[in-house]
């Protein structure tokens, strides 16, 4: 079997007495959508945030790519492909969609913001940032300020930034959070166009988004997974739906 793009082993992060993530074991293999569900206060943003290089385990180690990341801050496991959205929106809301973008490509190439009012009309700044937002669906919305987005938008604008930095992974904190029927469809049609051609792990209360979306499932319950398999493997356990599903094991 192939090796996974990401293992994460006995991850451990405690805040005083609370253990947020009690010994995680996790294996992304490439090209899959990997859906983290669990109720609230189960430990899933800490865990994804251990992932990212925001937080670091006090235990464990993180593989990523065959390198061990664990002491890696978040912008150099940026740099080597792995890149997060966040449960808020995190976008420049005074620049527009395009500036927003082309904001993230020059990150990725390493440059500094200090000559960006020049740089945002650089061709190869610009040509890219659009290529970016056609993908996503906002092209014609480049020219927008952020704040006039709809939120949906800017949920597409903030995904379309991790984009712009030809990740590896994709990190997706609650991408259809605060979404209405119709943009949680949209933002669902537009994640299921990247299964395949992106490696996705995805933390999301949607059950409806989850079982549309990903390949594998975990569960995770008071800070450990209690559970990993398909969509119909993990309707089918009878631990997650005593657990988190809310069904009698009978059922």
């Amino acid at each position: 079997m192939a090796e996974p793009l990401l293992a994460a082993r006995g991850l451990r992060k405690s805040f005083g007495a609370l253990a947020a993530t009690d010994g995680v074991d996790l294996e992304v293999f490439e090209g899959e959508t990997h859906a983290i569900i669990g109720p609230n206060g189960a430990g899933k943003t800490t865990l994804i945030s251990q992932l990212s290089g925001r937080l670091r385990p006090d235990t464990g180690r993180i593989v990523f790519a065959g390198e061990d990341v664990t002491l890696l801050a978040e912008p150099a496991r940026a740099r080597k492909g792995l890149a997060r959205s966040f449960q808020v929106t995190s976008i420049y809301r005074e620049f527009t969609a395009l500036d927003n973008v082309a904001l993230a490509v020059q990150a990725h190439a390493g440059h500094s913001f200090r000559f960006w009012r020049d740089a945002r009309r650089e061709r190869a700044l610009r040509e890219p940032a659009l290529a970016v937002l056609e993908e996503v669906g906002l092209a014609e919305r480049a020219d927008v300020l952020a704040a006039n987005l709809a939120h949906g938008e800017q949920r597409q604008l903030e995904i379309a930034m991790a984009l712009a930095t030809r990740p590896r992974l994709l990190l997706l904190d609650e991408p259809v959070a605060g979404m209405g029927i119709e943009e949680s469809q949209r933002m669902v049609k537009f994640l299921g166009s990247l299964k395949g051609r992106k490696t996705m792990i995805l933390v999301e209360h949607d059950m409806d988004a989850v079982f549309t979306l990903a390949d594998r499932i975990s569960v995770l319950v008071y800070g450990r997974i209690i559970a990993t398999g398909t969509p119909e493997e993990i309707r089918a356990n009878p631990e997650v739906r005593a657990a988190y599903l809310g069904e009698d094991e009978a059922c």
